[in-house]
């Protein structure tokens, strides 16, 4: 009986083993969580405590599935570390598609290297990593680690189902925080969240079980209308032996500002510089731009990283001697010659090409960049302190239109930055095609963008010439052409405009054949491609930004034919914008003009196939054609 019995448990534990060692066999996925999978979380757990104003621990454990080659990238590990936290404890497990062990690795197998960025001179940002080598889909990576902090700015967020094409089988972040500290939260509509009094500390817990993968859509404004997630911000912590109570942007600003304070004295020499360079300027205005050109001409961007040094502008001292520093450095450096100069000048934190801050939440991750703000009696100035050629008052699509913190004697305040508006970002473009009887034509093309436009456009002036003739090849969509002359130029450096004018040639342009020539009337702006329509659309949509095409295209007729057929004119008008088109015959002449405004704002998902019927109508105007005929 004995025997039986140590064998019933031998079995027993034998059992217990193959399914721990089957925890992971992909074929346990739910069918529902591989559908349109790359990659599935099998389990995650995040533990954060709060010991301190400046200390804390996170416990950090997932196991991820991947699935196909898209999801590779997501088996990779990397934790980021400075001298204000220890990465430590360091295991993962490598797993086949049946969930058996390949093999493990402990601390010693992570790779430990500089986390510095192209563009950074000085960063104490390390990172700890491994990148998995294995070619046989599916397989599952399981690692772990621990962090200890010294220096708290933020507490950590959770975004479970962050990406495209991933999926969540379960995840779960528990906070610990002493019941005297107090903090802020944001999260998805809808989460629970667990509370629990431990002792000395409350514990909140948010999880999440079957999120199902999301095929990636067009011009997403991301998955946080759709997945989990919670974003927590302290509301008072120390760093870098520097404390702060940030329980509203206003005091966030105090912090802010006494970190740039006293930053601002320039040295003799560069003082004398200052007052050379405005000795006879005739207003406030013509001050600012004869400083921000010295700026632009005489420094660079390089990234400052070091501890609250990545917060604290480089004294202005400093940039004058070295001729660089980061965007706080540049501007406080700016700052410090509109000082000398007489004019007041603010430092701005901005969220650049992020979403505008939270007005009723105040952290310090909603931001990334720091510009100049340089209020005058009648109106502001805002200066993009890092650019090298963008005209003075002009910082860039990427920041227009947003909430940003103004830094101030009085603690921050929220303000907004000029939007740039679809007929502030435009082009207009005038062609002149001079046909001959085989099809052949010169062309002419003169063309102005302006603000976000010319900020998509000014790099081709920038580039060497060789580059910029084969862009241009790339770009036009003309057959059989030869360039004769292609130039650029921003004809007044205080404002967001480039000219760009190109002559070519091309050897046949027209198609045609039985004494007739088919001309596509719309030469160069052509809408290419269409958009594919989505059934159940899950998230909203917007653009980059809102424009107007203004185009006008002059065709010369060549000796020997008439003007047989034009198409009639087009007006086509929706929420999204109006395009217009038309051709009149005039001499011997076709005049086709062409605008096209689109507006960008955010659009619900269920809007987004309407959009796509109106981009397909703007698609098919464009390829309408006019017809030359011989003359008998």
């Amino acid at each position: 009986m004995k025997q039986k019995l140590m064998l019933t448990a031998m079995l027993s534990f034998a059992g217990i083993c193959s399914y721990a060692q089957g925890e992971y066999d992909v074929s346990k996925i739910p069918a529902a969580l591989t559908e349109n999978a790359a990659l599935v979380v099998r389990n995650e757990e995040m533990v954060y405590e709060v010991k301190g104003l400046g200390t804390a621990r996170q416990d950090y454990k997932t196991a991820v599935t991947i699935l196909n080659k898209k999801g590779e990238g997501a088996s990779n590990m990397y934790e980021h570390y400075d001298k204000f936290s220890n990465v430590y404890n360091l295991k993962a497990t490598l797993y086949d598609a049946k969930g058996a062990k390949i093999k493990e690795y402990r601390s010693s197998d992570f790779k430990d290297g500089s986390a510095v960025s192209g563009g950074t001179l000085y960063s104490d940002s390390r990172i700890k990593y491994m990148e998995f080598l294995y070619a046989s889909f599916p397989y599952t990576i399981e690692y772990s680690y621990s962090v200890d902090y010294s220096g708290i700015l933020n507490y950590p967020s959770w975004n479970p189902a962050s990406s495209w094409a991933m999926a969540v089988e379960k995840s779960s972040y528990t906070f610990k925080i002493p019941k005297s500290f107090s903090f802020k939260r944001l999260n998805s509509v809808g989460l629970k969240t667990d509370s629990t009094a431990v002792k000395d500390l409350m514990q909140y817990q948010w999880s999440c079980t079957a999120v199902p993968a999301l095929v990636h859509e067009p011009m997403s404004t991301g998955l946080k209308t759709v997945t989990p997630w919670v974003s927590l911000a302290p509301n008072q912590f120390e760093y870098d032996s520097s404390k702060a109570n940030i329980e509203n942007w206003q005091n966030l600003g105090i912090w802010l500002y006494q970190l740039s304070s006293g930053s601002q004295v320039l040295p003799e020499s560069a003082k004398s510089k200052v007052q050379a360079l405005i000795k006879d300027a005739k207003s406030p205005k013509e001050k600012i731009k004869r400083l921000y050109r010295y700026l632009q001409e005489n420094t660079r961007y390089v990234g400052v990283q070091l501890g609250i040094g990545g917060f604290t502008p480089i004294v202005a001292e400093k940039v004058s001697t070295v001729n660089y520093g980061d965007c706080k450095g540049l501007s406080n450096y700016m700052k410090a010659m509109l000082q000398e100069a007489g004019i007041k000048s603010n430092l701005v934190v901005i969220g650049n090409g992020m979403p505008s801050l939270n007005r009723k939440y105040a952290s310090m991750n909603q931001a990334n960049h720091m510009i100049l703000c340089v209020p005058l009696e009648k109106d502001t100035t805002w200066l993009e302190c890092t650019s090298s050629y963008d005209p003075t008052g002009f910082i860039g699509n990427n920041n227009s239109g947003r909430t940003v913190l103004l830094v101030t004697e009085d603690g921050g305040k929220l303000v907004e930055t000029p939007l740039l508006n679809a007929s502030a970002n435009y082009m207009k473009r005038s062609t002149k095609v001079n046909l001959n009887e085989e099809g052949s034509a010169d062309i002419q093309i003169d063309t102005k963008y302006a603000n976000a436009q010319y900020e998509d456009n000014i790099g081709l002036m920038l580039i060497e010439p060789v580059t910029q003739r084969k862009n241009i090849m790339n770009s036009l969509g003309i057959p059989n052409m030869e360039i004769s002359s292609l130039k650029y130029t921003q004809p007044d450096k205080d404002q967001p405009l480039l000219n760009e004018s190109i002559s070519l040639k091309s050897s046949q342009l027209l198609t045609g054949g039985g004494g007739k020539m088919f001309i596509t009337m719309n030469l160069l702006n052509r809408q290419e491609n269409t958009l594919t329509p989505i059934e159940k659309r899950k998230t909203p949509f917007s653009l980059n930004y809102g424009y107007l095409d203004e185009d006008e295209v002059i065709y010369t007729i060549p000796k020997g034919f008439k003007v047989e057929f034009i198409p009639k004119d087009i007006l086509i008008e929706s929420e999204f914008g109006k395009y217009t088109a038309k051709v009149v015959a005039k001499d011997n002449t076709l005049i086709y003009t062409r605008t096209k405004s689109i507006i960008n704002k955010q659009y619900p998902a269920e809007k987004y196939n309407d959009y796509v019927a109106f981009h397909k109508k703007l698609y098919q105007a464009d390829k309408q054609k006019g017809i030359l005929a011989k003359i008998e």
